[in-house]
């Protein structure tokens, strides 16, 4: 019998999101119509991780989300940002940005807290922050019209590299004296 450990490479860099150790192991059961420890697979995972961490890789095996994913690693960003940039029309626009910051840090919301937040009209971005699959409907408020529910998916976590929504960034960590307002009192 064959090592898993190829099937397991396989299995990561096929998936378009990070892919949970439980996931892994089910493909692997039935496809090999066998039983595999989690100590086997785990073991397969590192020496995998390993392998990727060599300077002839020009991406690692991180865990990110609950799961596993390849990602490039960091001394190669300047080229993959210059990707980003030429296909820049497919980013957020700052109002989906903005709606899903105050979505982000008050789940579950609904989309009048955050329009009452925003001050304006947050139907469109609601809806494209939806269709980007970065926002989910956990279900109806309790309050008057039981109003829809919205809070961020795993693909959210995902797509700005954080495995739970603890490691967002507090507001005390991105303000600067840079970014007051008149002079300081001493």
């Amino acid at each position: 019998m064959e090592s898993p450990e190829l099937h397991i490479e396989a299995l990561i860099f096929a998936s378009e999101n990070s892919i949970r150790l439980e996931e892994i192991m089910y493909c692997l059961q039935l496809s090999f119509e066998r039983d595999f420890q989690e100590a086997e697979v785990k073991a397969a995972i590192q020496s995998i991780k390993q392998k990727y961490d060599a300077p002839g890789f020009a991406m690692h095996l991180v865990n990110i989300s609950n799961g596993y994913q390849f990602l490039t690693k960091p001394e190669y960003h300047v080229v993959i940002k210059q990707l980003q940039i030429q296909r820049s029309k497919k980013k957020l626009s700052q109002a989906a940005l903005e709606t899903l910051a105050i979505i982000a840090y008050q789940q579950p919301v609904t989309k009048l807290d955050v329009e009452q937040i925003r001050g304006v009209n947050c139907d469109y971005s609601i809806q494209k922050l939806l269709e980007k699959e970065l926002i989910v409907i956990t279900g109806k408020a309790e309050s008057v019209g039981r109003p829809i529910l919205y809070a961020t998916s795993p693909f959210f976590m995902d797509y700005f590299g954080i495995n739970n929504i603890s490691q967002l960034p507090q507001l005390k960590e991105i303000t600067s004296a840079q970014s007051e307002i008149g002079e300081q009192q001493e």
